[in-house]
C-alpha cells in the first residue's frame, strides 16, 4: 500500500507542478509578485494536504513563536523534497530562494521558478557565486524579502553530516540581518531521490534568530550548524520506528 499511495501523491505532484508551474510561468510578467507568492503558497499547501490524504504524511511544528515579524535569512536543514514544499507554505509569501541554476532548465518548474526572484547560483563559480549571493541577497533583503537558504547545498540522509557552505553566514555578516535556523527529520519519511513517502509525522523545528552584529561569517556558520544539527540529533530517526514510521490517527 505504501508504494500505491506513494504513486498516487506522485501523479498529483507532478500534474501541479504542471498546473501551476504552467500557469505562473505564463501569466507572471503581468502579475504583481506578492499575488503569484499566494498562488505559490496554495499550491504547496494542496501538496502538503495530499501528503497527509495520500500517503498519510503528516507534519508537526514546534518554535512557531520564534518566526521573526522582521526580514530574516533562513538557513535550513536539507534532507528531502518535503522542506521545499513545506517552506513555500510556511513562511511569509514574499521570500526568495538560493538554489543550483541547473534547476532553471527543468520545463515548466524552471520557467516559473523564474519568477519568484532566485538567486540561482554556479555552484563551480566559487568566489563569483559567494558575491552573487551576498550582492543579490542584500537587495532581496532591503526589500523586504526573506532570503531562504540550504546551507549543506544538497540533500543529507538521515544520519549523515554534510560541510555547511559559508554563503549564508557571509550575507548575514554583511547584511548585519539576522538567521532564522530550521531543523527537520523530513528524510526518515521521504527520502532523496525516493519515490516511497512512509507515513507518520515529521518534526520541524524554528529557533531562535541568530543575530549576526559582531560576529564573523565563521562564527555565524558554526553556530547555526551547532544548532541545526544537535536539534536533528534529537529527532526520531527510522531506527526509532519498529516496522516504520507510526501512522497518525
Amino acid at each position: 500500500m505504501t508504494l500505491l499511495r506513494s504513486l498516487a501523491y506522485q501523479v498529483f505532484l507532478t500534474l501541479s507542478v504542471a498546473l501551476f508551474g504552467g500557469a505562473i510561468a505564463i501569466v507572471g510578467p503581468w502579475v504583481p509578485f506578492r499575488l503569484l507568492a499566494k498562488v505559490a503558497r496554495i499550491w504547496a499547501r494542496a501538496n502538503l494536504i495530499a501528503l497527509k490524504s495520500l500517503c498519510r504524511l503528516d507534519y508537526r511544528i514546534e518554535g512557531l513563536e520564534h518566526l521573526p515579524t522582521s526580514t530574516c535569512i533562513v538557513m535550513s536543514k536539507h534532507q528531502s523534497a518535503w522542506e521545499t514544499i513545506a517552506l513555500r507554505a510556511l513562511l511569509p509569501v514574499e521570500h526568495s530562494w538560493v538554489l543550483k541554476r541547473e534547476l532553471l532548465d527543468i520545463p515548466i518548474l524552471g520557467a516559473a521558478l523564474r519568477r519568484f526572484r532566485v538567486i540561482a547560483i554556479d555552484r563551480s563559480a566559487g568566489r563569483a557565486a559567494l558575491k552573487q549571493l551576498v550582492t543579490e541577497g542584500q537587495r532581496l533583503l532591503d526589500t523586504g524579502h526573506w532570503v531562504v537558504i540550504f546551507p549543506e547545498g544538497t540533500r543529507v540522509p538521515p544520519g549523515e553530516r554534510a560541510p555547511y557552505n559559508v554563503g549564508g553566514a557571509l550575507l548575514a555578516q554583511r547584511s548585519g540581518y539576522p538567521i532564522l535556523p530550521i531543523a527537520h527529520n523530513a528524510g526518515v519519511f521521504w527520502g532523496r531521490r525516493s519515490l516511497i513517502k512512509r507515513a507518520g509525522t515529521i518534526q520541524l523545528v524554528i529557533g531562535e534568530s541568530i543575530n549576526s552584529t559582531g560576529k564573523s561569517a565563521q562564527e555565524l556558520s558554526r553556530e547555526t550548524e551547532n544548532w541545526i544539527e544537535g536539534v536533528v540529533a534529537g529527532l526520531p530517526t527510522r531506527a526509532d520506528f519498529q516496522g516504520g514510521p507510526t501512522q497518525p490517527g
